[in-house]
């Protein structure tokens, strides 16, 4: 993993997205907070330091209402205490379109929002 840089030179747009969800890893399940969001991934963070494997793969679950849902698969990049950086393994195509649609409402710019997904395919 490595540590954080203060040169962001990031390809993908992050919005400020507070909001609570679940991560899990085999039979493992945390509660967290979503600090920022991407369609490239995402920062965490947690009540406690981040001590967890960093060569496994976890899943997000972010349920933005009764029907629609945003699950991802993370692996870990960065750890600062309890905050983690993680960026997108795998998504599935209905998570991938209801965060593509946060992520146009928050961003404002529906140019913006193309680049990202332009980055996202290179």
């Amino acid at each position: 993993m490595q540590p954080l840089e203060s040169n962001d030179s990031r390809h993908f747009h992050r919005i400020l997205y507070t909001a609570t969800a679940t991560l899990s890893c085999e039979e493992k399940t945390w509660n967290c907070e979503i600090t920022d969001l991407s369609l490239k991934g995402c920062l965490l963070g947690f009540e406690f330091p981040w001590e967890e494997d960093p060569e496994k793969l976890y899943t997000l679950s972010l349920h933005l209402s009764e029907q629609a849902q945003i699950k991802m698969e993370l692996a870990p990049m960065h750890v600062v205490g309890n905050k983690v950086g993680f960026k997108c393994a795998h998504i599935d195509i209905d998570s991938i379109s209801e965060l593509r649609r946060l992520v146009e409402l928050n961003l404002g710019s529906s140019a913006l929002l193309e680049r990202d997904l332009l980055a996202l395919t290179s």
